[in-house]
Order: structure tokens, then sequence, then C-alpha cells
């Protein structure tokens, strides 16, 4: 998880501030057409994963419960099928890149400078997931999701910082991709597979799809009174 994030924020902050960056893009035209487009009710313990092998999928589970736990404000990323969603998301343009600029040179430079890597988002996490498994073996003689609570969230925060550092692929790059994953299938619309039964959008009181919320921009800090509605029209 985010080092100054376990140290500092609460996840009511954490999770306030991941709404409100995702909330342009959870309904928008960005995310509108996966290439699983449904609505999904799906038993986690059952589901079998697209693109991850056994092993990917045992790590995907086990990082994505450490950056959203649930606690007594709301469900985490297991509960709301986040994995899903991740795994979902690499068999679609975001996981191939199909509509990223990826021709050389690629030169080391600021963020704003754009992606720069030969690998799409599913070549790192399937890097990421391989290096950052056999660190966790050296260091602490177990895969990632065999790992204590306090190890696994050691082992993020230094990927996050580049404390760790991968021969093959960026370890803060796949971290990026990890968390940015995690909350976007957090707070996006169920048709991509994550937000199990619209829970994120229930905790914090985002309406969704709902025509009729222009009718209340202008009542602030009044709370809504009616649940949530998926884009496939589901309701919370």
């Amino acid at each position: 998880m985010k080092k100054d994030l376990s140290q500092n924020d609460s996840r009511r902050k954490f999770l306030k501030g991941a709404a409100i960056a995702i909330s342009a893009t959870a309904v928008g035209p960005g995310l509108i057409y996966p290439a699983f487009s449904q609505p999904l009710n799906i038993n986690l313990t059952k589901y079998k994963p697209i693109y991850f092998t056994a092993e990917e999928w045992n790590f995907i589970l086990a990082a994505t419960d450490r950056l959203i736990p649930p606690d007594e404000n709301g469900p985490g990323a297991i509960e709301t099928n986040v994995p899903v969603f991740i795994d979902m998301q690499m068999q679609d343009s975001f996981g191939k890149a199909s509509d990223w600029y990826m021709r050389p040179p690629f030169i080391p430079s600021k963020p704003e400078m754009g992606y720069q890597s030969p690998l799409t988002p599913a070549q790192v996490y399937r890097k990421g997931i391989k290096a950052t498994d056999t660190y966790c073996q050296d260091k602490y003689h177990s895969p990632f999701f065999k790992l204590t609570e306090n190890e696994k969230d050691t082992v993020l925060s230094h990927l996050q910082s580049g404390d760790i550092v991968f021969t093959d692929v960026s370890a803060s790059q796949f971290f990026d991709f990890l968390l940015q994953n995690t909350k976007e299938g957090y707070f996006s619309d169920p048709i991509h597979g994550g937000n199990k039964n619209l829970a994120s959008w229930k905790m914090i009181g985002f309406p969704g799809a709902r025509a009729s919320f222009k009718e209340w921009v202008n009542y602030p800090n009044v709370k809504y009174p009616l649940g949530p509605v998926s884009i496939d029209g589901e309701r919370g």
C-alpha cells in the first residue's frame, strides 16, 4: 500500500481522493465498452481468471486486499471483485495498450512526457508479479501471497518508492498500474467486473447513472436519498 497512506492518512481520506480522481471516468466513454461488456455478479472464489495464471492470481488477490482492505466504513477490494476488473482489463485495450503510442525511443523522463516502455500493461503485470514473487522468495522464503500483512505492506511500499529494483521491468511502474487499476475496479461501474453490488458507490453516496441526479446539484452537503444505478440498470 502507499507508504504515506499506511502511516498518515485514513482509509476514508484515501478512498475519497481516489473517488474524486476516478469519478470523471467511472461511467465515462473510456470505460463503457470493455472486451467483456456485461454486468457481473461473480462469486470471486469460483472465478477462473482469463489472463492471469494461478500463481499470478494469488498475487492479485493478496495485493488488492492490502491496497483497499475492508473496515468499518465499507467493503474492501476483495468483497467488490476488484481482481475480476483487473483480469478483464488485461484482455481489453488498456492491457494491450492498443490505443497507446508504443514506438521507440523509450527515454526515461517526467510523467508528463507519457509512458516510456516497450511493455504493455499486461506484460508489466506478468513480469512485475514474477519479479516480486522472486524478491519475496529471496527475502522472506515465501511468495507474496503467503506473507504476513505487515510484510505485504512493506513490499508494496518498496515497490512504489523504487527501493526494489528489477532487471526487466520497472517496479514503481508495476505498482502504479496495480494501484491505479485497484482504485478503478473499486469505483467503476459494475459492468466492468468490479464494484460488486455497487458497494463503493453506496458507501460514498455516488448516484451512478441516475439521470435525475442533476436535480440535486443545487443542494450541496445534502445527502442524496436514493441509491446508485449502474449503466446496465442494476440498482443499489
